[in-house]
């Protein structure tokens, strides 16, 4: 119900007295299963994000790892686009509760850094990527990426720049990779 109504109305408009009114029932019995409007914007969001899981799936293993890296960041891209097209009210979540810093949006970045560490992994197993921590590795890509991933950062542009971008930041941090700056 919640969901609809941050659909319809938009996230800051609808109240957790909304929600419950929509429900036949009292703000209490909502506040006993979410602590708050945050919490439950959260749920939301894990549920959303725990159906995106074909941004996920394995790669092509036949392919080297910086194509590997590139076609994910890709898969991403379009994935994030379509969210912020499809349901503009997730997006309107994301700006209004950015600060909350949601377990959603930590587990999805724990899934994107461990997708980066498979591929790194690859990459050093093939003799590519030169790397003495490559857990560390994954989270300092995952940050450079965040301007071709993070929703707040490409809603500003078109679809065309984003995924030129990310081929340009992809290169960057194969060069990186291959150059022991990990």
């Amino acid at each position: 119900m919640a969901e609809m109504l941050f659909r319809e109305r938009g996230f800051a408009a609808v109240s957790i007295a909304d929600i419950a009114g929509a429900l036949d029932m009292s703000p209490a019995n909502v506040f006993k299963h979410f602590r708050s409007k945050v919490a439950l914007v959260d749920a939301i969001a894990g549920r959303h994000l725990d159906n995106a899981a074909e941004r996920f799936v394995p790669l092509d293993q036949d392919i080297p790892a910086e194509e590997q890296l590139l076609r994910f960041v890709l898969r991403l891209l379009e994935g994030h686009l379509q969210d912020i097209q499809k349901s503009p009210y997730i997006f309107e979540m994301v700006v209004s509760t950015i600060e909350a810093k949601l377990e959603a949006g930590k587990r999805y970045r724990a899934r994107i850094e461990e997708k980066l560490r498979e591929i790194i992994r690859k990459g050093m197993t093939e003799g590519r990527y030169h790397c003495r921590d490559p857990e560390r590795a994954a989270h300092t890509v995952a940050d450079v990426l965040a301007c071709v991933l993070h929703p707040i950062l490409i809603v500003r542009d078109d679809k065309e720049t984003l995924v030129r971008r990310a081929g340009e930041i992809v290169g960057f941090v194969d060069a990186a990779l291959q150059n022991n700056a990990c």
